[in-house]
């Protein structure tokens, strides 16, 4: 086995009502407090049935000994002699708030915090169980794959977990999240591993692993299938590379009879140099993340089949490497898309839409209800919104329902319009369509236009442009650290289930 297949070894998750009764070494208690009436008074435990008067006291104490914090994602570790663990670790929340993504991002920040540690146990959980199992899950999250001894991390990591709680029944809810905590997880190691050890027919068998692990049918087209069946956007992007595209499809069953069915179509662009029309050097390492959207669909719909939801999942993943070179394509050239349209290719560094439009059209012949596609399509995006907030477009009201469920899972994905006006900017003078627009505003909003020409009439769609928020290349936050992030993972299984839910 590659090292590049070992993947993260996400931690195992216990339920408990009550804290063991004999001393566990490497262990730390996880313990969420808030700030003091003011902001110079020590912070208080948030109340909890494990802790007695007298543990409660003594955290207390030592927190207001070293002066510590209570404010969001603040941590303070201290050694309370009463308690059946090596330390505890206390994490603020600010002032006493029990939001989702606030007790996930607590979470998060707590695992990155533990150093040395195999073993957490969380009063967190008795807020919300399902956060804090996420956010435990994703904060412990590490690549270490191509880390040689001299260099990997002496402790082994966080490998299980305890959440303390007062509800009963509880197990299938902790199950449900470390799933998607899961799923993120392996969107991330997919998006962090190097392009040498992840080109498209690596990145097809991987991806065909992983479905038939789940269950999923699968079916891969190389590039004499792709060739022989019309996909001129994806040959037309792979051809410079020496590595052959792909395109994958991974199909969930859920419906009985004739439930509603669902269409995911994620950007697999394994490396993106720009082809002809490259990109700077500067930060052109970041471009091992130009898969993410791929990577998080064929996450999404593995967890909808373990998830064993009631509808019908088909994803469609277009992988290609978009490299210079005496075969590539060239501004100026014109291809035919999947389905007959012919684009006049301006800029070879627009590339992404290109694969995507013959995947949108391959995944309308399945006359889905809803497509949801999402892609690191724009550096619009991210001056538009920021590294942290996806652009949701598309259908008006599927658009607005997909950004509220981005909201509610901590995600944050943001509703964009696609003004009628901007498809005048891409018009060519010698095909049906240019790729690119000759102007220099609205890049996000004109990439989701031109993908809008390829969605078949009457189905519900939403496109998350996801530049920005795939890879973090800044210092890590919350339950996020450096490299890939797993966006938009959550929001597309949140849309999965309420469509499951209430069609």
């Amino acid at each position: 086995m590659s090292p590049a297949n070992v993947g993260y070894q996400a931690p195992s998750v216990t339920v408990s009502s009550s804290l063991p009764k004999r001393k566990l070494d490497s262990s730390v208690l996880i313990v969420p407090v808030v700030n003091g009436d003011d902001d110079r008074a020590a912070p208080r435990v948030v109340a909890n049935p494990f802790l007695d008067a007298k543990a409660v006291g003594e955290i207390e104490a030592a927190l207001e000994s070293l002066d510590a914090k209570g404010g969001a994602e603040q941590v303070t570790r201290v050694v309370v002699p009463s308690l059946p663990v090596s330390s505890v670790l206390a994490v603020g929340l600010g002032k006493q708030r029990d939001e989702y993504d606030v007790i996930r991002r607590a979470a998060g920040v707590a695992a990155r915090s533990l150093n040395g540690a195999e073993t957490a146990l969380t009063t967190l959980s008795d807020i919300d169980l399902s956060a804090t199992v996420e956010g435990l899950i994703l904060g412990a999250y590490r690549f270490t794959d191509f880390r040689s001894d001299k260099t990997a991390p002496k402790d082994a990591g966080l490998r299980a977990i305890t959440a303390l709680t007062s509800a009963k029944g509880q197990n299938d809810v902790a199950q449900r999240a470390a799933d998607i905590a899961t799923a993120v997880a392996t969107a991330r190691d997919l998006v962090n591993t190097p392009p040498s050890h992840l080109f498209p027919d690596e990145f097809a068998k991987r991806a065909k692993a992983l479905g038939e692990a789940a269950g999923l049918q699968v079916e891969i087209l190389d590039e004499k299938a792709l060739e022989k069946a019309g996909y001129g956007g994806i040959i037309g992007v792979g051809k410079g590379s020496s590595r052959p595209p792909r395109l994958v499809r991974l199909t969930h069953k859920g419906a009985k009879r004739k439930g509603k069915k669902v269409a995911l179509v994620g950007k697999g662009i394994t490396f993106d140099t720009g082809g002809i029309s490259i990109k700077p050097a500067a930060n052109m390492h970041h471009m091992t993340s130009d898969m993410g959207g791929a990577a998080a669909v064929v996450a999404t719909v593995v967890l909808a089949a373990k998830q064993k939801l009631p509808i019908d999942v088909i994803a469609t993943v277009p992988m290609a490497e978009n490299m210079p070179s005496a075969t590539a394509q060239r501004p100026g050239d014109v291809l035919t898309q999947y389905g007959g349209i012919t684009v006049e290719v301006l800029n070879t560094d627009a590339e992404g839409r290109l694969v995507l439009a013959d995947a949108i059209v391959r995944a309308g012949e399945d006359q889905p209800d809803y497509l949801i596609e999402t892609s690191t399509l724009t550096g619009a995006q991210t001056v538009a919104l920021g590294a942290r907030t996806p652009g949701v477009m598309g259908s008006d009201e599927f658009r607005d329902r997909v950004a509220d469920l981005s909201q509610r899972v901590g995600e944050n994905g943001w509703p964009m319009p696609l003004p009628e006006e901007l498809k005048e900017d891409l018009k060519s003078t010698v095909a049906d369509l240019a790729n690119v627009s000759g102007s220099r505003y609205a890049g996000m909003l004109v990439a989701g236009t031109y993908l809008r020409e390829f969605v078949p009439e009457g189905v519900q769609w939403a496109h998350i442009d996801i530049a920005g928020p795939a890879y973090n290349s800044g210092g890590p936050w919350g339950y996020t650290g450096k490299g890939g992030t797993g966006v938009p993972t959550r929001t597309m299984f949140a849309v999965l289930e309420d469509i499951a839910a209430n069609g």
